[in-house]
């Protein structure tokens, strides 16, 4: 299964509410990333707003593509964008590049 991470920059006032945020994810929202691909998502937030992503999907590109294709998503991008410094979540993933993989026994 293909392993993806990325980078994103939260506002570093922002960060309390972001994180309340999270910890309420709509249940259809993540319905919505269930069906359409994304396993094993995961954020990491250092205090001063860097955020880590990681997700597994068999291609990440057709996952992002039938997320942007449902309201849901819309109406969760919408509510997310102004916590964003930079790129937002809607312009695309800065991937990063994997550069090791400790594989499981």
């Amino acid at each position: 299964m293909p392993r993806y991470c990325f980078q994103l920059q939260v506002r570093p006032d922002r960060i309390d509410e972001y994180v309340a945020r999270h910890r309420a994810v709509w249940p259809e929202m993540q319905d919505a990333l269930r069906s359409t691909g994304w396993r094993n998502y995961s954020l990491f937030l250092r205090d001063d707003g860097l955020l880590i992503g990681y997700v597994e999907a068999d291609d990440l590109a057709t996952s992002q593509a039938a997320m942007e294709a449902l309201d849901v998503n819309t109406r969760w991008q919408a509510e997310m964008a102004e916590f964003f410094a930079g790129t937002t979540p809607t312009e695309g993933f800065p991937l990063l590049e994997e550069v090791f993989h400790l594989e499981s026994p």
